[in-house]
C-alpha cells in the first residue's frame, strides 16, 4: 500500500532556510521586520517544499484572525430559488476572497442547529440563514463569540440581527385580487408549512384580498402543509373532487406550483385551459408553459446580494442597529391567470 506524503510544516521550512519558525511566520505573514536575506532564503525553503499555510490552525491560535469563509444555512438547496440564491451570496463572496459553506435544513429545527454547529467549529466569520420555523436562542453564544448572522427570506423570532425579505403580503394580496378581477370567487390556496413565516405572510395576502371584495373565504378550498410537488398534485386532486371546485388557484411557491402543474397535466380534458393560475415565485420555463404562467415574482439574487452585503460590513465591523430590508415584487401577468371563472380564455 502506498504511504501518504506528508505535508511539510512551518519547522520543516525553518529547517531548510536555517532560521526560527517564527522568523518563517512572519515572513508568511508579510511583516517588514524581517531582514530582505531571510525573507529571501524563507520563501526559496516554502516553493522547494510546497509548503502551505493552514489557515484553519493559524485562526486557532489567534482569535483575532478570521477564516475568510461564511455558513450559508437554506431550506432545500434543490430548490431552484434556494439555488440562485446561493450562487447571488458566493459571488458576492468571491469579490472578496471569501469562501462559502452551504448546508440544507429540509425547515427541521434539530438539523439547522448541526449544520449552524458545523460552520461554527470550522470558525466562519459569519452566518447568512433562512431560518426555520424553531427556536433561535442557540444562536446567541456564537454571536456572543464573534460570529455575525444575518437572515434572509424569514425573520427569526426574537434575534436582534439583520433581516432580508420581501413583501409576501402584498405580492399575494395582488395575486388573489387579480383572480377576483377575472370573476373568481372559488380561489383556492395551496400553501407550505403554515408555521413558516413566509407561508404565513402569503396565507394572510389572500385571506385580506378576499375580504376586502366581500368574498367568504371556504375553508375547504385552503390546503397547508404541502412540502413535495406529490403532495400539491394530491391537493389539486382533493379540490377537483368537491362538489364545487374552485375555478382558480393560488399556489403559495415554486415546488407548489409545479407540483400543481404535474397534476394538471395528467388530468383528463386540458384542465389547464379551464382553470386560473397564479404562483408566488417565478422559474425557468414558466413562460414556455400553455398558458404561460403568471406568477408573482421575487428576486433571488437581490435576496442573496442584499444579505451577504450586509453580512460582510458586520464582519468588516458596521456595529449599528440591526436592519430590516424588505424588497418588492413584480407581478407577471403571462396568461394562466387570466383564464375567466366561466373558462373562457382572453382573445
Amino acid at each position: 500500500m502506498r504511504r501518504p506524503v506528508k505535508r511539510p510544516t512551518m519547522k520543516d521550512v525553518a529547517r531548510a532556510a536555517g532560521v526560527s519558525p517564527m522568523t518563517v511566520s512572519r515572513v508568511i505573514s508579510g511583516e517588514s521586520a524581517v531582514s530582505p536575506d531571510t525573507t529571501a532564503r524563507v520563501e526559496q525553503a516554502v516553493r522547494k517544499l510546497g509548503y502551505q499555510r493552514n489557515d484553519n490552525a493559524r485562526n486557532l491560535r489567534s482569535k483575532n484572525l478570521g477564516t475568510s469563509t461564511i455558513g450559508l444555512v437554506v431550506d432545500d438547496l434543490a430548490n431552484p430559488f434556494y439555488a440562485l440564491m446561493a450562487r447571488s451570496v458566493e459571488d458576492e463572496a468571491h469579490r472578496r476572497g471569501y469562501l462559502v459553506l452551504v448546508g440544507s435544513t429540509n425547515d427541521e429545527p434539530r438539523r439547522e442547529q448541526e449544520v449552524v454547529a458545523a460552520f461554527c467549529a470550522r470558525q466562519v466569520d459569519g452566518l447568512i440563514l433562512v431560518p426555520t420555523i424553531g427556536n433561535h436562542g442557540f444562536l446567541k453564544q456564537p454571536m456572543e463569540g464573534g460570529t455575525r448572522v444575518v437572515c434572509v427570506d424569514r425573520p427569526a423570532k426574537g434575534l436582534a440581527v439583520d433581516t432580508v425579505t420581501v413583501d409576501n403580503r402584498a405580492g399575494a394580496n395582488r395575486a388573489v385580487t387579480h383572480l377576483l378581477d377575472h370573476g373568481h370567487t372559488r380561489i383556492a390556496y395551496l400553501g407550505d408549512r403554515f408555521g413558516i413565516w413566509t407561508q404565513r405572510e402569503r396565507y394572510a395576502g389572500y385571506q385580506e384580498a378576499l375580504a376586502a371584495r366581500g368574498v367568504t373565504e371556504d375553508p375547504e378550498l385552503v390546503r397547508h402543509e404541502l412540502r413535495s410537488q406529490p403532495d400539491a398534485a394530491a391537493a389539486l386532486a382533493e379540490l377537483r373532487a368537491l362538489r364545487h371546485p374552485p375555478t382558480a388557484l393560488f399556489t403559495s411557491n415554486d415546488l407548489i406550483t409545479i407540483g400543481v402543474m404535474d397534476g394538471l397535466g395528467q388530468a383528463e380534458g386540458g384542465l389547464f385551459d379551464r382553470i386560473a393560475i397564479v404562483g408566488f415565485d417565478d422559474f425557468p420555463l414558466a413562460e414556455r408553459l400553455s398558458p404561460p404562467l403568471t406568477v408573482v415574482s421575487q428576486d433571488p439574487v437581490a435576496l442573496g446580494s442584499t444579505a451577504a452585503n450586509l453580512l460582510f460590513s458586520r464582519i468588516d465591523g458596521d456595529r449599528s442597529a440591526p436592519r430590516s430590508v424588505i424588497l418588492l415584487t413584480r407581478f407577471i401577468v403571462r396568461g394562466s391567470g387570466e383564464t375567466r371563472a366561466d373558462g373562457r380564455r382572453p382573445v
